[in-house]
Order: structure tokens, then C-alpha cells, then sequence
């Protein structure tokens, strides 16, 4: 099994993006074969962690796929590197709400078997940093290998708190100054994709390399995760055991309205059978020549609105389109008639809005009706984060009578779901339900 690490922090904020993704690319600048995981449903932070490795930012998340499938979903990502390292998610022990340490950092960081490093913000700490690395080290059953110092003020503000941390027996590896940040820009949802900012994201990136090259000991950090023990598990596949003939052509959207989506959904969707071709709703003033289905993933649809509205011309073929779609949140949005007053689709009759709140949070959910992506009564877990809203000009709620695509524990019937189309805010990760790729492939080559 690859050498690994697991990049924690005591809360979110700390720094974890900052140094997981400096860390992949200073050690890819040495040659080193990096591979690049985050725990939970993130999308943003594995757009940067694969401009950082060159291979894709994968997603390790309990609840969605199971902890069963965590060690595959590992194996399959890492395959021929030589390092792995794992961002976590939020603080160390934070999970699923009320569910204790259910898909938390530390749940996988204990069944991939890998020691953990702590990145800490010690902005306004001194030797407290000790009770603090002491407490979480003693609190669960992870194995903490060191301590990386995030915002540091002073040479002396270092040597205080290296100290605090050597009286609790964990090394520091690394100090980073408060004057050497490197800072992504951020919206409503958290960071700005990287596919939305290429070229900054790509500077970015390159400067974190050296900042953590300057600031960290990389062969002590090699070295820890050279020490976590030998750990075998299967590769996940995404080979459908009975994949669907005819190769129909799946088109998935992507750039940077669209830029949410898990390597794996592709990976599956060629497994059942498809050929796959991306496209870009924002540039694209036509479908791939053949398209049989739509896969419209995640996105912030609602930041480039009136570009999506100006391409007319794709906009019309969309709404004309008879294959099968799937698409969910930044998907549903496009579908809509209209997402804040610029014309949308039209495929769906309902209206997009943006709102104040945040909904967010996992859901286990049940399929409402039959669409191409899922029988009804199909289980899954999935994940809703938006700040908008749709409203279907038939009414403000959607009965299962009118085609509502899932229920969950209280809520509302949510999304769309008819013959041809499932259009939902849920995201989900198909590799929890490998069934929803080759459904689709099948209803698409029908």
C-alpha cells in the first residue's frame, strides 16, 4: 500500500487546504508520484489538490459510499503513486451531525490505518498550543504524528510554541509565517473553483509549493508517512459487470459554471458502457454530435447566468433534447425556465432563484418516482449545499403524485423525476450506488 499521510486541524480554518495542497505539489516538484484525497462531499478543494498532483482530486467520504468502500475507493486513486496525502474535513472529530465520529477525519484516517498531521493556526496561542495538541492526540484513537504551525508571528513566537509541543511529546514539522500566506478567493460557497480561475489557481499553486518547501520539512514528512503500516485492500473498480452494448454517447457537462463533479461519475459511466464526452454550457453552442444522455453535475450555475442565457443556440437544443438527462443542484438550476430572471433551458417548468440562507447537510432519501436514474424506492445518501431555490410555476411544493424525485426525513418531496429526466438538489456520489451509471447508459442506449 502507498505511503500516507492525513492532514487534520482542530477546526475548520486552520489551514488545511493551504498545506495539503503545498505539500502535493512541493513533493511533486521532486519527482514524487503524488495522489490527492479529501474527506467528505467537498468539490472545491480536490480542484486544487489536482492542479497541485496532475492526476484527479479524489473524495473519501463514509456516509455517502459507506465505510466498506473507503479502502477501495483509496487503493483505486492511489494506484502508482508514491505518496498519498488525505485533507481532511472540518476538525479532527467532527462528522455527520449527531452521529459521533461518522464520516469525521479521524473515522478515515483510522480505517485507512495512516498517522495524522495537525496543522494548528497559532495566531494567538503560546505554550496553550500544548493542552490543545495534547487533547486531540489523547481524545480518539488516531495515531498524531507532528504538528505543522499555521500564522506564526515571530522567530520567537516559533521557538515558544515548539516548545509547548515537544513538552507533549509531538514534533513540529513545519512553521508558516503570517506574512507568507497564500490565499485562494472565495465566495458564497466557500473557495472559487480552481476551473473558474485556471491561470491565478495554477500561480497560486506554485507559490504554495514553495512556501511549504521553505517552510516545512518535507523529509520528516515523508518519513511519517513512510511509517504508517502495511494496509492492502482492493482497488474499487468501476467495470459494471454486465456493461450496456452500443457504447450510446453520454455528455457530461464541465467548465467553469460546472466544475462539481467526482472523478468517479465518468469513471462508472465509461465502466457501464458509455462513451463519454465532456462539453462546456458556457462555450458549447451544441450538444456532442450522437448525445443519447446528459449528465449536468454541480456548479455555481448562479455566478454565470447571463453567459449561459447569452448561448441561445445550445439553450434551445437542450430544451428539445429527447434523451435522458440527469443532472442535480447547479444542474437543476439550468433546467429551469429562468435562474434570477435570465432564461434558462426551460425544461423543467420552475423558476431558480437565489436566496439568503444556506441549506446544507446530508440526507438519506428515498426515490419519490421512476426516472432514468433510479427505480423508485431506491436508497441513497447524498448531500444537499445551496443558496437558492426553485420554485415550479405548477405550485411552490411538489407531491410524489407530480413527479417529486426524493423524500427524506423532514422535508419536502424534493426535484424532478419523469421517464427522460431526474433533476434534484441532492448531490450523491455514484460510487456508494453504482447501479445509477448503468441505469442511465441503459436508458440512454434505449
Amino acid at each position: 500500500m502507498v505511503n500516507r499521510i492525513v492532514i487534520a486541524a482542530p477546526a475548520s480554518g486552520h489551514g488545511k487546504t493551504t498545506v495539503a495542497t503545498g505539500l502535493l505539489a512541493a513533493f511533486a516538484r521532486r519527482g514524487v508520484r503524488v495522489a490527492p484525497f479529501k474527506v467528505g462531499p467537498d468539490y472545491i478543494d480536490p480542484g486544487y489538490h489536482a492542479l497541485a498532483a496532475g492526476r484527479p482530486g479524489r473524495n473519501l467520504d463514509p456516509v455517502m459510499v459507506g465505510e466498506h468502500l473507503v479502502g477501495p475507493l483509496f487503493a483505486h486513486g492511489a494506484s502508482g503513486a508514491d505518496l498519498a496525502i488525505v485533507e481532511g474535513v472540518m476538525g479532527l472529530y467532527d462528522g455527520r451531525t449527531g452521529a459521533g465520529e461518522t464520516g469525521s477525519t479521524a473515522q478515515v484516517a483510522g480505517l485507512l490505518d495512516a498517522p495524522v498531521i495537525m496543522v494548528v493556526d497559532a495566531a494567538a496561542q503560546g505554550r496553550s498550543i500544548a493542552a490543545l495538541v495534547h487533547g486531540f492526540r489523547s481524545f480518539g484513537n488516531v495515531r498524531m504524528a507532528g504538528v505543522i504551525l499555521n500564522r506564526v508571528g515571530s522567530d520567537r513566537h516559533e521557538q515558544i510554541l515548539r516548545d509547548a509541543c515537544e513538552e507533549v511529546g509531538t514534533p513540529v514539522l513545519g512553521a508558516l509565517r503570517r506574512a507568507d500566506a497564500v490565499a485562494a478567493p472565495s465566495r458564497h460557497l466557500g473557495l472559487v473553483p480552481a476551473a473558474e480561475r485556471r491561470a491565478e489557481a495554477l500561480a497560486s499553486v506554485d507559490a504554495l509549493a514553495t512556501l511549504i518547501a521553505t517552510s516545512v520539512d518535507l523529509d520528516a514528512v515523508a518519513a511519517v508517512a513512510r511509517s504508517a503500516p502495511s494496509f492492502t485492500a482492493a482497488p474499487w473498480s468501476p467495470i459494471a459487470a454486465d456493461p450496456v452494448p452500443g457504447s450510446p454517447v453520454v455528455a457530461v457537462a464541465g467548465g467553469p459554471a460546472f466544475s462539481f463533479s467526482y472523478a468517479e461519475t465518468t469513471e462508472l459511466l465509461t465502466g457501464a458502457g458509455a462513451t463519454v464526452v465532456p462539453f462546456d454550457p458556457l462555450h458549447d453552442s451544441s450538444l456532442p454530435d450522437g448525445t443519447r444522455a446528459l449528465v449536468v453535475g454541480g456548479g455555481f450555475p448562479e455566478v454565470h447566468a447571463v453567459a449561459l442565457s447569452a448561448n441561445a443556440a445550445l439553450r434551445a437544443e437542450v430544451a428539445g433534447f429527447t434523451g435522458v438527462i440527469a443532472a442535480e443542484c447547479a444542474g437543476l438550476l439550468w433546467l429551469c425556465r429562468t435562474l434570477d430572471g435570465q432564461p434558462m433551458c426551460g425544461v423543467l417548468d420552475a423558476e431558480a432563484v437565489m436566496t439568503p440562507s444556506l441549506t446544507l447537510g446530508y440526507r438519506d432519501a428515498v426515490a419519490l418516482s421512476d426516472s432514468p436514474l433510479a427505480p423508485a424506492g431506491t436508497r441513497v445518501t447524498g448531500h444537499e449545499f445551496h443558496r437558492t431555490t426553485v420554485h415550479p410555476r405548477s405550485g411552490l411544493l411538489l407531491s410524489p403524485a407530480a413527479g417529486a424525485a426524493w423524500a427524506w426525513r423532514g422535508a419536502d418531496p424534493e426535484g424532478f423525476a419523469t421517464p427522460t429526466v431526474h433533476a434534484s438538489y441532492l448531490h450523491l456520489h455514484w460510487a456508494g450506488t453504482p447501479s445509477l451509471a448503468r441505469n442511465l447508459v441503459a436508458a440512454a442506449a434505449r
